[in-house]
């Protein structure tokens, strides 16, 4: 077994908590309130309820982000899982090819458990300075670019708005430029931080960390931290979390996969695990060429997407959520603050549900209820509420997004 895997296992002792803090100091816009709604089952046989550690009862959480918002991300990777046509190559402004191989793919997916396929999201850490349309080969993304990729679900994380690290670097200012830049462009305000890596004084990046959590970022990516492997069956620390960063890189002396299989490797193990688990990796570009030497070539990208997908999307065992950070660090918030509650009388179930305040700046406010019976059943509740469920299949969960 690799040094890297056994890392990677360690950290899972480190990166899961069983204590609980309520330290968010965004201002709360969804007020504490309950929710309730009847099962009516086909048969009497007992029932149990409880939250699903993961969204759609899921095994792994896995995070992917790409930093610096270069635009290979919009020409490769979100064509790639999301469906469309693939660019061609493509030679930007540093003369570095950021295309792929120019196919159509038909998308990357997992499903809900309730009939539907969900492709793979990653997320995209941003500096908004560098964000802009011209010139026609440009090296980044453009706002029209990012706002597509957001709206189809992939998450934006503040990465500083000059990606700067040199000695005199105004962390604060970085920190507050770059939330105002995308609040102003795109209309939303990010809510995790990411640090920025190169040169700069020793330990910067404690720098960042303070900024970014005094000015109400839930959680930061950084050189050292928890993770980045979390247990996620019993309650995690979320409070002013710092995580470790972890890469996948393309050899810089190969185009074989023997690289990829060993990342691959990694993953393998961690799925093994008994309980449910959340990992969280990096990478830069996507393109053709291993940008910096700090990427994935795309036919490196394509085959530890498309191997994932295989073995455990759609494809395969259908265990994966593939889902950014910040959308599994919401599901987890929520999850460990609401308090479920039920009761049998014969063939019908009230379950209620009593919710906290959820932070202004979630994108996600959704429930996974896992359930145990034998019996089919179908769902009774009001139009206010958004449930889905399998109940007249495999009869084992009810998914609920709050609005």
């Amino acid at each position: 077994m690799s040094k890297r895997i056994l890392l990677i296992i360690a950290a899972t002792i480190f990166g899961s908590f069983n204590g609980f803090s309520n330290g968010i100091i965004q201002k709360d816009s969804s007020k504490p309130k309950t929710i309730s709604f009847k099962i009516k089952l086909k048969s009497a046989d007992k029932v149990k309820i409880a939250v699903s550690p993961l969204k759609y009862n899921k095994h792994l959480a896995y995070s992917f982000t790409l930093d610096d918002g270069y635009r290979s991300a919009y020409l490769t990777a979100f064509p790639l899982l999301n469906g469309g046509k693939i660019s061609n190559s493509s030679i930007n402004e540093w003369k570095i090819d950021q295309g792929g191989d120019g196919t159509v793919s038909e998308g990357l997916f997992y499903s809900d458990g309730m009939g539907n396929k969900i492709p793979f999201k990653l997320a995209l850490a941003i500096n908004g300075g560098s964000i802009r349309d011209l010139p026609e080969n440009r090296g980044h993304l453009s706002w029209a670019e990012v706002k597509e990729m957001y709206n189809a679900g992939w998450d934006i994380l503040n990465h500083g708005f000059h990606h700067a690290t040199k000695h005199g670097t105004n962390y604060l200012t970085e920190v507050t430029e770059n939330t105002n830049s995308i609040k102003q462009n795109l209309d939303f305000t990010m809510s995790h931080f990411v640090v920025p890596g190169g040169e700069g004084d020793e330990k910067y990046y404690l720098e960042y960390e303070k900024e970014a959590l005094k000015n109400g970022y839930f959680s930061v990516a950084s050189y050292y931290g928890v993770g980045p492997v979390f247990k996620v069956d019993s309650k995690v620390d979320l409070d002013k979390m710092i995580s470790a960063r972890t890469f996948v890189q393309s050899s810089k002396d190969t185009t074989s996969f023997k690289t990829m299989d060993k990342y691959l490797k990694t993953i393998d193990s961690i799925v093994k695990q008994k309980d449910p688990v959340w990992f969280n990796e990096f990478t830069h570009g996507t393109g053709s060429t291993n940008l910096w030497n700090l990427s994935m070539r795309f036919p490196d990208f394509k085959y530890y997407m498309t191997t994932l997908a295989n073995k455990y999307g759609l494809k395969g065992n259908d265990s994966i959520w593939m889902a950014p950070w910040q959308e599994v660090y919401e599901y987890i918030w929520l999850r460990d603050r609401i308090k479920v509650d039920f009761q049998q009388k014969n063939k019908e179930v009230t379950v209620t549900i009593q919710l906290p305040e959820i932070p202004e700046s979630f994108r996600n406010r959704d429930i996974s209820l896992n359930v145990k019976t034998p019996s089919k059943f179908e769902i009774e509740s009001n139009k206010d509420l958004r449930i889905k469920d399998d109940g007249k299949t495999t009869h084992k969960q009810i998914f609920i997004q709050l609005k």
